[in-house]
């Protein structure tokens, strides 16, 4: 890979191994506090009258957590550049082409059923919402308060690393930026993370739930399309290993 400067690389894997571990870890961040008051106060803006329903606790979302859905695509790309400090590229090139192939397998089937599990709670929401006084109440009583500066904070600590990741590729070996696929996959990562924050903040807190379900929906959608990128483009890296491990043993038979 020519001048490849090894710690600037080795630091922008460390960097988005945080990233995937702060947005896996959201939901235990944040959610589960006393939301009482807030949902009162978003249930006025809206003049939806709560009655009993007032001790509530925060859910955490799923925005958040799906990010890494996306992420955990550049973390193991990141992790292929690394993998060719230790392995002569004869081996990786073989190893490369299985082990995306197994990876982006699991990531199609894992973001399959969480596109399904939040598409699913997602109608539950709006059917609910849409559904006074009792389906609105059932609603406000679940989701009715989303924790929107716990995952502002999270989503700009996220935003920053990934940003730093991105600058310590290029540190590494500036040729990255000619990478069309790593290129389109930092722009992806950045934009779902501002569109998050976009929609956290674009309506009543009392409906950020619905909006946040959303983004989740969309981010597994996206890691569906990444995972079919890498599932095709392990293809021709396996053919071409099969190929020079028939050419190798038939020179080695002659």
């Amino acid at each position: 890979m020519g001048e490849l400067r090894k710690p600037f690389l080795l630091l922008a894997l460390f960097a988005i191994a945080l990233v995937v571990a702060v947005e896996v870890g959201a939901a235990a961040l944040t959610g589960g506090g006393d939301a009482g008051s807030a949902l009162r106060g978003s249930a006025g803006q809206l003049g939806v009258e709560l009655g009993d329903v007032g001790a509530v606790a925060e859910p955490s979302g799923r925005g958040t957590g799906y990010l890494a859905l996306i992420d955990v695509v550049a973390l193991w790309t990141t992790g292929l550049f690394a993998l060719s400090l230790v392995l002569p590229d004869r081996v990786q090139g073989r190893v490369q082409g299985v082990a995306t192939l197994v990876f982006s397998i699991v990531l199609l089937l894992v973001s399959l059923v969480l596109l399904i599990v939040a598409f699913v709670e997602l109608t539950v929401m709006v059917s609910l919402f849409l559904a006074p006084p009792f389906g609105t109440l059932a609603y406000l009583a679940v989701w009715g308060f989303f924790p929107v500066d716990d995952a502002a904070v999270l989503l700009g600590l996220a935003l920053l690393l990934k940003l730093v990741w991105a600058g310590l590729l290029l540190a590494a070996q500036p040729r990255f930026a000619r990478n069309k696929g790593l290129v389109l996959l930092a722009l992806t990562t950045l934009l779902c993370t501002v569109v998050l924050q976009f929609l956290h903040g674009l309506l009543p807190v009392i409906l950020v739930s619905i909006l946040d379900d959303l983004g989740a929906v969309v981010f597994a959608v996206v890691a569906l399309i990444w995972a079919l990128v890498l599932l095709v483009g392990s293809i021709p890296a396996i053919v071409k290993a099969v190929r020079t491990t028939a050419t190798t043993s038939g020179r080695t038979v002659t």
